[in-house]
């Protein structure tokens, strides 16, 4: 018989009493319009899954797949302007 044993770290890695840093909040805020654009984007998909996409499900798929590559571009921009030190291009 094998006993089942628990790594303590692995066990009080997930404890209430942790909570995400001001940083990490930071970062899901900032990766947020990324998140939601891409659920849209499954939404539209998941739709379509049990039948054939008409016309109308093409256009809400290809609009949704738009705004999630404007919302990933949008970010990856914000982040590269804010690590650029002094402004340089």
């Amino acid at each position: 018989m094998s006993h089942i044993v628990t790594v303590q770290d692995a066990v009080t890695a997930f404890a209430d009493w942790i909570e995400p840093t001001g940083a990490e909040l930071a970062a899901i805020e900032a990766e947020m319009p990324v998140i939601l654009a891409d659920v849209d984007l499954l939404d539209a998909q998941i739709t379509t899954l049990d039948r054939t996409p008409s016309e109308l499900d093409d256009r809400r798929i290809r609009r949704a797949r738009r705004r999630a590559l404007v919302a990933r571009v949008a970010l990856v921009n914000r982040a590269a302007g804010t690590s650029l030190p002094g402004g340089a291009a």
